[in-house]
């Protein structure tokens, strides 16, 4: 549940604009999802600061027109796709988490629960996990849903054709995927036994594939929609079946998404809204703006020169979600080659003034690439057992490695910069991610390395920086479970999600080793190697470790806010 804010972080004064020694909200990919992005959003002109006057007005917004009850809320712009099997960001994963339910689904104390299989048990060797699904299951339009549909879902997600950026993280366990994955998408065993019986088996015991289970990539989707529709399927509310206890009714780019209330959902009985009217707003003065006037009842989205004035308001929530805010260098590209060169421009960066000053403290300084929430074998947290116990980074000594990112360069046969050449960071303008963009100018330059800012929006920044065009990136990732092979595997040289195209074979062999053992000890020293190696190469720059801020109307009741980054609004109610 929501934890309240005890104490925001700065004082009024302190500023986003950048101070004397320089410094998607996100979807992670998660967006996550992640991209913390959670698909992110943006800096902009000062907007009057919230007061009681605003806040009540946004407690009294009205239900549709047509007295039906419509909650408003806003988690970003148009996202780049609502295709369970192609989604990675966080603000499509809020749409799909409404509109799809997975065999399994995570419930509001974080613990699995029946979703569209009503039972479900794994056998002694934790090889064969079979699902048992509820009878009577429907698509939003009536017809059957069956175990079929799950069997077609789960080998899409495999198909070379379809390039889903998840398929490696959700079924590279399942046996036969590297079959599937080549092609032959019947080798995955993943088997209707009949129409209410799904039987999974592995090719190594996998101890959180329940949560994979539960995880929006697995959504089951309508295989005749799909084939008949091609991609255009999951963008118009005609051809857009789904199986959750919302369905799209009306898309408006630009404008909004609108799901109802779904009458074939097996426990619609449970559903107090008619329906969810997402606001696609991309400008975070925009959605604030909306706030005040309660056309919108909660924003993601919030200003962040708004943030000091917003401490202590009862409709202002921080929350901390699993996840870090990081830097992508593309790895094809000659100028980043060197892992001396990776090291000094992560060195180069004042961690603690990033997280602290221009983010206002909204997030904290990471010295690790996983931060907190991620959970080793033996139930501890993973960053506590990493490195010998120490951080990789020393946030706190930013001069000392300032000398130290200045000596690599030199070492790297570019001292002062000299002969460095030019080189461009990309990232959406939303959050804190200009005011961060313009900091690595900075920073950078102290280098004497020469950094331009391209600012690109939203829907076209994340195909960019999965393709490659790029040189340097803002990314980010918000946890969909809290196993840390969820975010180690970003890095694996296959993953779909590895936008920085990092490839090493010690680290893939550590990752190997995690995915097989069936030794919690050996399994955690696996993964510790994996983030070492990630550390020492430089393999992406950590910055920030995650937490979202929203504000939301007290006249919501019965949602709530999971550590991965998603807003749960299916049971919720307006109050009057």
């Amino acid at each position: 549940m929501k934890k309240r804010v005890i104490a925001l972080l700065m004082a009024a004064a302190m500023t986003v604009g950048l101070a004397a020694c320089g410094s998607g909200s996100d979807s992670p990919a998660q967006e996550p999802a992640a991209e913390a992005p959670a698909a992110d959003d943006g800096a902009a002109a000062e907007a009057p600061a919230a007061d009681d006057a605003a806040a009540d007005d946004a407690a009294e917004a009205p239900a549709a027109s047509d007295g039906s009850k419509i909650l408003k809320v806003q988690v970003g712009p148009d996202p780049e796709t609502i295709d369970p099997a192609l989604n990675s960001a966080v603000d499509g994963g809020n749409m799909l988490l409404h509109a799809f339910e997975c065999l399994l689904i995570v419930d509001q104390d974080g613990k699995l629960a029946p979703g569209q299989a009503e039972s479900w048990e794994t056998s002694e060797d934790g090889l064969t996990w079979t699902f048992h699904l509820r009878e009577g299951l429907k698509w939003s339009d009536g017809s059957p849903l069956t175990a079929n549909d799950f069997v077609y879902s789960w080998k899409r997600v495999c198909d070379p054709m379809v390039a889903a950026p998840y398929a490696e993280t959700v079924l590279s366990m399942v046996a036969g995927y590297e079959d599937a994955i080549g092609g032959n998408l019947d080798a995955l065993q993943v088997v209707a036994q009949d129409d209410q019986t799904l039987v999974v088996t592995l090719n190594a015991p996998c101890s959180y594939f329940g949560s994979l289970a539960a995880f929006a990539t697995l959504s089951p989707v309508q295989q005749a929609t799909v084939e008949t529709n091609g991609d255009a399927w999951a963008t118009a509310p005609e051809t857009y079946v789904s199986n959750g206890p919302f369905y799209m009714t009306e898309w408006v780019p630009g404008s909004h998404i609108l799901f109802s209330k779904n009458p074939n959902y097996w426990n619609a009985d449970a559903i107090k809204l008619d329906g969810i009217q997402f606001a696609l707003i991309e400008d975070s003065n925009a959605a604030y703006s909306a706030y005040q006037t309660g056309e919108v009842l909660m924003i993601k989205d919030v200003p962040t020169e708004e943030i000091p004035s917003l401490e202590g308001n009862a409709d202002f929530f921080v929350d901390p979600i699993i996840g870090t805010y990081y830097i992508s260098l593309n790895l094809n590209r000659d100028a980043f080659k060197d892992a001396k060169v990776r090291q000094a421009l992560s060195l180069a960066i004042d961690r603690e003034y990033v997280a602290n000053t221009l983010m206002q403290g909204t997030y904290s300084p990471a010295g690790n690439f996983m931060g907190p929430g991620w959970i080793d074998t033996d139930d501890t947290q993973f960053a506590d057992n990493a490195n010998g116990g120490a951080p990789y980074i020393d946030t706190t000594d930013f001069e000392g490695n300032l000398e130290k990112a200045k000596a690599l360069l030199e070492e790297a046969g570019y001292p002062n910069g000299e002969g460095f050449p030019a080189i461009s960071y990309t990232t959406n303008d939303a959050g804190y991610h200009k005011v961060v963009a313009e900091y690595l100018q900075q920073a950078w330059a102290e280098l004497g390395i020469d950094l331009q800012v391209n600012i690109v929006e939203w829907s076209s920044f994340t195909p960019m920086r999965r393709n490659g065009e790029y040189d340097v990136a803002r990314n980010g990732w918000v946890g969909d479970y809290s196993d840390p092979s969820n975010m180690l595997d970003l890095l694996y040289s296959t993953n779909g999600n590895n936008d920085g195209k990092f490839s090493n074979a010690e680290y893939d062999a550590a990752m190997d080793t995690s995915r097989t053992t069936l030794d919690a000890a050996e399994r955690s020293e696996a993964l510790h190697k994996a983030e070492d190696i990630l550390m020492s190469e430089t393999a992406c720059v950590p910055i920030a470790y995650y937490n979202d801020f929203w504000l939301q109307s007290d006249k919501i009741t019965g949602s709530w806010h999971s550590p991965y980054g998603y807003w749960y609004f299916m049971y919720a109610d307006i109050a009057e």
